[in-house]
């Protein structure tokens, strides 16, 4: 761990990977620690920028986006600041459509000040405009801070959409350490869902022989190892977690632009937070937030995979099982569990065909032929769902779907069908292979509602 590699060793330097591949990303700088806010005017310097776009909404511009104005005022540099009103900025059409109003033709640099939602919205907006942008992070609630795809609500469905990194990061210390406790909790608990997520890649590159980088691998497990092991230091705030929660957060998303896709850092635990988000959307609620959302959604995962390493599958009734797939009453029961969104999941199952019997059938072979190096995989590379439960309780943060407004049925239903967000195979498609998947659901919401 000690000569591991860091996030800067990565940064602006293309590398040729044992895994075959040339891996890059055009985020070139991160600046962490305290006072790193004044950084700004140095970046703006280096890449001679002259002309500004501050993106905040009315809480982030009282946290860092009035001292940014004031910094970049300061250093002669021309600015302008456009801060989002309303109680929770939401990236949708009106919020782009807003920003795209009030931009100067000839800004060069847009600046996010904020964290996800923000983020986002600044990611694919100055990617439209052809101009950089960077970020000023106020918290650090979530792992999106330097991926390439923009997460935007676009007729009320959650989608990703293809944009661009960041040229750089700043994250101050002394801003992000008085983050609300409930965004530390967040970006803790987003960051140990790569547990989950990395554990799905492994798997389907068993099952489906599906790329797959070591180096890569690597880079995000020796990342949450180290602030699992300091995890306990995070209620105090302590800077240097803090920090490394921050560079943590960051490294991810230079993972996903390493490979193209979110597979680093995004597997069912992310795909369940996408499935409660949709239907919080479509019910006029405000989000829990995205990082808190995988927090639970990991700890439902860990309890699924204990108890599908508790016996060996039943291979023969997976394949009859398979066998008797039934389209036509999938999308019934699709149309019926996600409403308004049903005609997006079900035309990407036409479209990928994750669910074909013939597929299935295939893949259930494999998985009988390799099912004790599957549960290999499992049992060393994951952390048991108690130890993630006692970390989440030592920061007050919700652990159980109850403690953030999620019935037994909410839960069950994200267990069943979360999966459909995405056509990325994870640990929720190999139990469904199995035919397992409503029953190993329905043992977690037993044992979950009964230990409230």
């Amino acid at each position: 761990m000690e000569n591991a590699p860091k996030l800067a060793d990565y940064l602006g330097r293309p590398f040729d990977c044992s895994c075959g591949r040339t891996h890059s990303t055009v985020l070139e700088g991160v600046t962490v620690g305290s006072g790193a806010m004044h950084s700004l005017p140095d970046y703006v310097a280096k890449y001679n920028f002259k002309n500004l776009y501050i993106t905040c909404d009315e809480i982030t511009y009282g946290i860092a986006g009035e001292k940014v104005m004031q910094i970049l005022k300061d250093a002669g540099i021309k600015a302008k600041a456009h801060v989002f009103t309303g109680k929770r900025f939401i990236p949708d059409e009106k919020a782009l459509g807003d920003l795209m109003i009030d931009a100067d033709r000839d800004c060069d640099l847009v600046v996010a000040v904020g964290t996800g939602s923000i983020n986002d919205m600044c990611r694919f907006f100055s990617y439209q405009m052809g101009v950089p942008y960077a970020i000023i992070a106020t918290a650090a609630p979530m792992d999106g801070f330097a991926s390439s795809g923009a997460a935007l609500i676009i007729n009320s469905m959650k989608v990703t959409i293809p944009a661009q990194t960041p040229l750089f990061i700043i994250g101050d210390t002394d801003i992000l350490c008085g983050a609300p406790p409930r965004m530390v909790a967040a970006g803790l608990g987003d960051l140990l869902g790569k547990f989950t997520c990395l554990n799905d890649w492994r798997i389907s590159k068993i099952v489906n022989q599906e790329y797959y980088c070591d180096t890569i691998v690597d880079l995000v497990t020796n990342c949450i190892e180290n602030v699992m092991t300091n995890a306990d230091n995070v209620a105090s705030r302590d800077p240097q977690v803090i920090g490394d929660i921050m560079e943590g957060l960051v490294l991810t998303g230079v993972a996903m632009s390493f490979i193209g896709n979110s597979r680093p850092a995004a597997g069912c635990e992310h795909h369940m937070c996408h499935f409660w988000e949709t239907l919080e959307l479509q019910e006029g609620k405000i989000p829990v937030l995205h990082g808190t959302k995988v927090a639970v959604g990991t700890v439902m995962i860990l309890m699924m995979t204990e108890f599908l390493r508790e016996s060996r599958p039943d291979f023969e009734a997976a394949r009859a099982k398979a066998k008797s797939y039934d389209q036509a009453a999938w999308e019934a029961k699709i149309t019926e569990v996600y409403g308004a969104s049903a005609s997006s999941i079900i035309a990407l199952e036409k479209e990928s065909g994750k669910n074909t019997p013939e597929g299935r059938l295939a893949r259930i072979d494999i998985i009988e032929a390799n099912w004790d190096a599957i549960v290999k995989t499992m049992e060393d590379n994951m952390p048991a769902a108690s130890r993630m439960i006692e970390i989440l309780k030592s920061l007050d943060a919700p652990y159980y779907p109850a403690q953030i407004g999620f019935d037994k049925k909410r839960l069950y239903n994200a267990m069943l069908y979360a999966k459909e967000t995405r056509a990325r195979y994870t640990m929720l498609s190999l139990m469904a292979d199995l035919g397992m998947l409503e029953e190993l659901a329905q043992k977690v919401v037993d044992f979950v509602y009964s230990h409230e």
